[in-house]
């Protein structure tokens, strides 16, 4: 089974699960949000955020693909790139933090420590750029259900297991912190697991697979 991870582009935004790639919840501030979704088409207001992040700040993405499929994804920005990070009870993020809006892992690959792959990823991202740490807001009343939820908030539970601690508690929304020094330090086994299954690829095993001309949304 092989394992990928990539940043998002332009091209990478379409593999993100099709309720995720039509949703501004984090993206717009709540009225402009709505008033998106009632004129109709949300994913051109979601590609021109991340158009605009990506040319102003950089990065703002990683996805996992397993075997060529896409896997989960993660999404990050300074605040002041998220209008959403201010609506919450336990805002506002910290001053030296950038801000994890959403994690998804579908759910036919959950439990295979994809999550922490993703937001290690994201931690050397950041690391590059100077950032001390990330923090999320996390549900704390999370169905359960594995799948993407209509405001794209991940389960704070996800956060804990990966890592986050909590610092501003709530019923619903608590904020949560992982400083980058502590994910940069985790040990090291899976990284060593991923490093000998891509040595025994051969490179063209790599290279991304075309997709498929019609696709199921997730």
């Amino acid at each position: 089974m092989s394992r990928r991870l990539v940043s998002l582009t332009l091209d990478t935004l379409e593999d993100l699960p099709r309720p995720c790639r039509q949703c501004v919840y984090w993206e717009l501030d709540p009225v402009s949000a709505d008033r998106a979704c009632a004129a109709g088409d949300p994913g051109l207001e979601k590609e021109a955020w991340v158009s605009q992040t990506l040319l102003e700040w950089g990065s703002c993405g990683k996805l996992v693909y397993v075997d060529g499929m896409p896997a989960g994804f993660v999404m990050y920005a300074p605040p002041a790139y998220v209008p959403r990070s201010m609506a919450f009870p336990t805002s506002p993020v910290s001053a030296d933090a950038a801000l994890l809006t959403t994690a998804h892992v579908v759910a036919t690959f959950a439990g295979g420590g994809l999550g922490r792959m993703l937001v290690q990823g994201v931690a050397r991202d950041l690391t590059k750029r100077g950032i001390k740490a990330i923090e999320a807001f996390g549900d704390a009343t999370f169905d359960g259900s594995g799948e993407p939820t209509g405001g794209c908030v991940a389960p704070a539970d996800f956060f804990l297991a990966v890592g986050f601690k909590t610092v501003r508690p709530h019923a619903r929304y608590p904020r949560l912190r992982l400083e980058l020094r502590t994910a940069l330090s985790w040990k090291s086994d899976v990284e060593y697991a991923l490093e000998k299954l891509l040595g025994s690829m051969s490179p063209e095993t790599l290279l991304r697979p075309v997709r498929p001309a019609t696709r199921s949304g997730i």
